[in-house]
Parts: structure tokens; C-alpha cells; sequence
């Protein structure tokens, strides 16, 4: 009957233990983020609630798996300890990063509700976000070579491993060296404020906005939603445009190619009213100047202003297509158009008495000589 009573006692008191301090700190973290609505970390630890049980029920029965006397449980010993200590293992990792990630959440947060700079807040989420990702990395790393440690010959193969770490390390930094390349990229990006997530970048020729970063490559979603997947190195290493760099207001310029006689002084009057009907447009600025002419056109260009990237497509489009439209109903004159005519007879192609010359034809016609 111990036998038997002896297992429940210790896996049944293990659990409720486990619930009854994991619904403790649930209930104390509740009330913690009640009283403290402006800072959000408590409510972001409550999501470690998994994970902190886990680590409790591993915990307590790592220490009492010893206390129950069920012989498959003494055969099994050695491997059971070494499972839950695996286990344990395993979830303090979990713990631990899903602790980081809820302070890292948190102080971007409040950084982000307490500041009115797009600029800065996109620049401190790019560093938030690889700092995560650098601290996980780093916690998985060391739980598995902790979990690997855990195998006696593992330690006994610790000591030949440190001896030959030399060779390894050039080995393994050779053959890892773009992989590296782009992991030390990655933090150059983050600390050195080159590119931040939520910028409007124009990389090859194809513009879009930074969606994601991480340690390896950066994800840019162009305007027709595709995905542009390149290693982070490549912005280390290469020229690009970032049109937020130093501030999101943007100026645009619409080039129409027209005829001489188009009325300026018009289109003038007639992109301030476009402008005012648009409500992409900023406010800030606008004109309409001629920059190049040639025989058969003028170059008429129209500038604008706008204050992001996006708002700025949409004021450039607008004007276009109403001048267009404008110039096609209303002046019409002012288009380009080509002037063709039919050929007159040279002077030299009369005769003396200014007559033209008959059409030609030629001598032997349908195989007859021509009289």
C-alpha cells in the first residue's frame, strides 16, 4: 500500500505546490499591473505563467523523485534523474527569455508613448528587437551546452575539446565567415542607426519599407506587397536610399512635356486649386517652372510637397492626372503633337514652263514596247 500511496503523494503534492504558487504569482502580478497602469511589465510577466509552473513541477520533482520507493522508478533511476534535469533545464531557458523579451517590450513601450520622434521610435525598436534576438540566442546556446554538460562523456570530452578550441575556431571562422559577416552587419545596423524598421528605403531600384530585421537578413516590403529577403551585410557594404533618414517630409516632382504655346500662368493657378483639393498634400511648398525646352516641346516641371514617402506618391499621381485632364478639356492646344504634310515638287522637278513632269513609266509594259 506504500507502494502505491507513496507515488501519488509526491507527483499529486508536486502539482498542486506547482498551481498554488504559479496562481500566487499570477494573482499578486494582477494586482501589481491594477495599481501600476503606466508601467506595462507586469502584465507582460504574466505570460511567463507556463513556463514558471513548469519550471516549479520540474524543480520539486527533481528534488523528491528520490523519496518514492516504486521499484520501475528505482530501476530507472539515473535516467529519470537525468530527464528532469534536462527538462529543468529546458524551461529556466524558456523562463528566462520570455522574461527578457516582457522587459524589452516594456521599456520600448513606454520609451515609445513618451516620445513624439517617428525617427526615434523606429530606431529604438530596431535596437529592442535584435537585442532580444541577441539574448536568446545566447540563452538557447547556453542551455544546450548546459543540457550536453549533464552527459558524463561530454565532461570527459571537455578537456581534449579546450586543448584543440584553437584549431576549431579557425576552422569554424573560415567556414562561418559570412554568417559571421552578417551577425556583426546586423549589430552595426542596430547601434550605428544606418536603417531602421518602418523605413522607406529604395534598394536595386525597388522601393519599399523595412518590415523586419534580424541578425542574418532584412525583410523590405515593397508598394505591390512583395517581399524582398537581403543579407544584412549588403547594407553595410553598399550604397542605398533611405528616404526617412533625417525626417519623413518628402518633395516630389511631376514632369509634363508640352507645346510651346501652353499657358503657364494657368496651369499655375490651376495646380494651387489641385493641390488644395488634395489632402495628401502638406502645405509647404509647390511651384511650376520650366525646365528644358526643345524644337517641338517644353519641359514643364511641377514640385510638391508631402510629409511621408507614401503621401508623397499620392500628391504626385493626383496632380498628373487632373493637369492632364485639365489640359486635355480645356486647352487642348497645349499638347505635344507632331505636324505632318504632304510633299510639294521641288522647283527644280518643273519644267520650263512650270508644269510638273508626267508620272513615269517605263518602256516595255505587260511585255509590249511602249509606243
Amino acid at each position: 500500500m506504500e507502494n502505491v500511496l507513496r507515488p501519488l503523494i509526491v507527483i499529486g503534492g508536486s502539482v498542486v505546490l506547482t498551481l498554488v504558487v504559479g496562481w500566487l504569482a499570477d494573482r499578486l502580478l494582477r494586482r501589481t499591473d491594477a495599481r501600476h497602469r503606466d508601467t506595462p511589465l507586469w502584465g507582460l510577466l504574466r505570460r511567463c505563467r507556463i513556463p514558471l509552473n513548469l519550471v516549479l513541477l520540474t524543480a520539486i520533482l527533481r528534488g523528491s523523485y528520490d523519496e518514492i520507493k516504486w521499484h520501475p522508478v528505482q530501476e530507472h533511476r539515473a535516467g529519470l534523474g537525468q530527464c528532469l534535469t534536462l527538462v529543468l533545464i529546458g524551461a529556466s531557458s524558456w523562463l528566462v527569455v520570455r522574461i527578457a523579451t516582457a522587459v524589452v517590450e516594456s521599456s520600448y513601450t513606454r520609451y515609445a508613448s513618451s516620445t513624439r520622434d517617428p525617427a526615434r521610435v523606429r530606431r529604438v525598436r530596431t535596437q529592442v528587437t535584435l537585442i532580444q534576438r541577441v539574448v536568446s540566442a545566447i540563452v538557447i546556446v547556453v542551455a544546450v551546452a548546459a543540457m550536453l554538460l549533464t552527459f558524463p562523456a561530454m565532461r570527459a570530452a571537455g578537456a581534449s575539446l579546450l586543448a584543440s578550441a584553437g584549431i576549431v575556431g579557425i576552422v569554424a571562422g573560415v567556414a562561418a565567415q559570412s554568417t559571421l559577416g552578417n551577425l556583426f552587419a546586423g549589430l552595426q545596423i542596430a547601434f550605428g542607426d544606418m536603417v531602421r524598421i518602418g523605413d522607406t528605403v529604395v534598394v536595386d531600384g525597388e522601393w519599399g519599407v523595412v518590415e523586419e530585421i534580424t541578425l542574418t537578413y532584412l525583410a523590405v516590403r515593397t508598394w505591390d506587397e512583395r517581399r524582398l529577403t537581403m543579407p544584412v551585410s549588403y547594407f553595410t557594404s553598399k550604397p542605398f536610399q533611405n528616404w526617412s533618414r533625417g525626417g519623413v517630409q518628402m518633395t516630389g516632382t511631376v514632369f509634363f512635356h508640352l507645346d510651346h504655346s501652353a499657358p503657364l500662368p494657368l496651369m499655375r493657378e490651376r495646380l494651387t486649386l489641385i493641390l488644395k483639393e488634395c489632402p495628401a498634400w502638406d502645405g509647404r511648398d509647390f511651384s511650376l517652372t520650366v525646365t528644358d525646352t526643345t524644337p517641338s516641346t517644353i519641359e514643364v516641371r511641377a514640385v510638391v510637397t508631402a510629409k511621408d514617402a507614401d503621401d508623397i506618391w499620392t500628391v504626385r499621381v493626383t496632380v498628373r492626372e487632373q493637369m492632364v485632364a485639365w489640359l486635355c478639356a480645356e486647352h487642348p492646344y497645349a499638347l505635344p503633337r507632331i505636324t505632318t504634310s504632304s510633299r510639294s515638287p521641288r522647283t527644280e522637278d518643273r519644267d520650263g514652263f512650270g508644269h510638273e513632269p508626267p508620272p513615269f513609266r517605263p518602256a516595255i509594259e505587260d511585255g509590249r514596247e511602249r509606243p
